[in-house]
């Protein structure tokens, strides 16, 4: 399931706020994008939120995510603040090697 890869993929520990901000937007984007078209949007919001809090506190990119889950289905409705991360250099294989 999508969901379980994206909470997996979004449980880096600490980073920076910027880069929480950044991977919990796209975290949210990807797990909304493979929603399939007939679901009922607030279950599966609620059900995600379900999975994901647990990790919240360990790690900063799923808490944007589980606020952003909680903020889309909190009436009055209002727009969620998305965007795709600026471009930059982040090190490529060099920093990947580096983490581990």
């Amino acid at each position: 399931m999508l969901l379980e890869l994206t909470i997996t993929q979004l449980d880096v520990g600490h980073t920076t706020q910027k880069r929480a901000q950044e991977l919990g937007q796209l975290g949210y984007m990807q797990w909304l994008g493979a929603l399939p078209a007939h679901s009922d949007y607030k279950r599966e919001a609620m059900n995600a939120y379900e999975m994901a809090s647990p990790l919240a506190e360990t790690s900063e990119p799923i808490q944007v995510f589980c606020d952003l889950l909680r903020a889309s289905v909190t009436t009055p409705l209002k727009p969620l603040e998305l965007k795709l991360p600026e471009r930059e250099r982040r090190g490529g294989a060099e920093a990947r090697r580096a983490s581990f």
